[in-house]
């Protein structure tokens, strides 16, 4: 991972396109132009940005072919992930291949990649990362993650998530033990609470599919998340990532991400509505958001870029017209 400054974009969209579209043509231009300038593969363009463009193509938006080529011939080379040419200082290769593995598992998702090896080689590998606690952790070197380095809470449900995806059977040990961890860890962030709220509520699904009922202690801890995040909406439609911090576009794309996941629209369809609307309004004429940093208030291409792949994935799942 790179952190440069965040280049001035001129371009204007067109008063026609709707804010998920600009969002998904700003990361159609953005998502090659790392490798192409660099000539290495980033976890913030290949990885969050590229993700939200496949998820994108999978619900109908139009992505041109030519943003995804360079990053789908890179994911489907698993072995190769270890020697991307970076910059040291800013290379993590545990955050690395957890960020290429969860872009490759929506790629495979969405069926713009046929690459089941790939993807069966490449949780594989996440596997002697995950703690003996079942958490994969994340050494961010500040007590809340950022849109790139995510987090240990956020990684540790996205590890999930893309054993799942390549074979819930064959990975059904670490993802019990993934299970077991999030029934028992105490979120300290917003961010901390809606990816737990995520797993719990992915966890929840796949047990009442197989056996009617959900696994004891879930709905208990799901309840307490739930409860945190409405509270903690603020008044512009946003969250931050903490109780009363001002709202970040990354921590509210979280949060919509694991409120379209909670079965009770009873309590979740307003709050959506606001924090759709409050991403909408700090959307950047160019398509992309401003980054969510920590601290609050830096520059950074790398978050800039992670943050607008959030945002623009929150935007297209929980657009209410796909």
């Amino acid at each position: 991972m790179l952190t440069w400054g965040v280049p001035a974009q001129a371009a204007r969209p067109a008063a026609h396109q709707t804010p998920e579209q600009r969002a998904v043509d700003y990361l159609a231009r953005e998502v090659p132009r790392w490798s192409k300038e660099n000539h290495c593969f980033s976890c913030h363009n290949n990885g969050d940005g590229a993700r939200a463009l496949y998820a994108a193509a999978q619900r109908g938006y139009k992505v041109p072919a030519e943003s995804l080529r360079d990053t789908s011939r890179w994911l489907l080379e698993p072995a190769n992930w270890d020697t991307n040419r970076g910059n040291p200082a800013f290379s993590d290769k545990k955050l690395a291949r957890l960020q290429f593995a969860a872009s490759l598992a929506q790629a495979c998702d969405s069926g713009l990649i046929r690459g089941r090896q790939a993807l069966l080689d490449a949780a594989q590998s996440l596997v002697p990362w995950q703690e003996a606690d079942g958490s994969w952790q994340i050494d961010t070197g500040v007590a809340v993650g950022s849109p790139v380095t995510w987090g240990a809470t956020l990684a540790t449900y996205m590890a999930r998530r893309t054993l799942e995806k390549a074979d819930g059977t064959r990975f059904a040990d670490a993802i019990a033990r993934a299970n077991t961890w999030f029934r028992r860890t105490t979120p300290q962030s917003i961010l901390d609470a809606a990816a737990t709220l995520l797993a719990l509520s992915s966890e929840a699904r796949s047990s009442e599919a197989l056996t009617s009922i959900g696994p004891p202690g879930v709905e208990p801890a799901k309840a307490q998340c739930l409860d945190l995040i409405l509270r903690a909406q603020n008044s512009d439609g946003g969250w931050g990532p903490r109780l009363h911090a001002p709202s970040e576009p990354f921590d509210t794309a979280v949060v919509l991400l694991a409120l379209r996941e909670v079965n009770d629209s009873g309590r979740t369809s307003n709050p959506i509505t606001r924090g759709r609307g409050y991403l909408i309004a700090v959307q950047q004429p160019s398509g992309g958001w401003p980054e969510t940093t920590r601290p609050p208030g830096a520059q950074s291409y790398a978050q800039h870029i992670s943050t607008s792949g959030w945002a623009t994935l929150a935007l297209v799942l929980t657009n209410p017209e796909r």
